[in-house]
């Protein structure tokens, strides 16, 4: 059963740099195929899209956010990282990795649980 979990520091200064990172367990990795996202839930909001590395293609934001994310995958596709620059307050909230993708008609979509991301000083 193929899982994925996200790893991070829970707590992060406003201006500094968010680091996290989605590792799969249950196999030694995706196939390429897979598109890794990031998705966040801040606190009393509803789910917000960060980015999407599609298998091909280029990477593709959040408008609001293209400025200050980057999404980036090692070369095994076993790992999905994500960095988020300048962050503030306002960047506090769970954050989730997905990889999915569609094959002969059957949709492939994995979630992670989350990580609880703090921006306090």
């Amino acid at each position: 059963q193929v899982q994925l979990r996200e790893s991070g520091p829970d707590l992060v200064k406003p201006s500094q740099t968010l680091s996290l990172t989605c590792t799969v367990s249950g196999a030694s990795n995706l196939p390429n195929s897979y598109s890794w996202s990031w998705i966040r839930l801040p606190p009393g909001k509803g789910l917000e899209w960060i980015g999407i590395k599609p298998y091909g293609g280029s990477t593709a934001y959040s408008p609001s956010l293209k400025s200050r994310a980057s999404i980036s995958r090692n070369k095994s596709n076993n790992q999905c990282s994500l960095q988020l620059t300048s962050v503030t307050p306002e960047d506090t909230g769970v954050y989730y990795c997905r990889a999915s993708r569609s094959l002969s008609g059957t949709r492939y979509d994995y979630w992670g649980q989350g990580t609880q991301v703090t921006v306090s000083s």
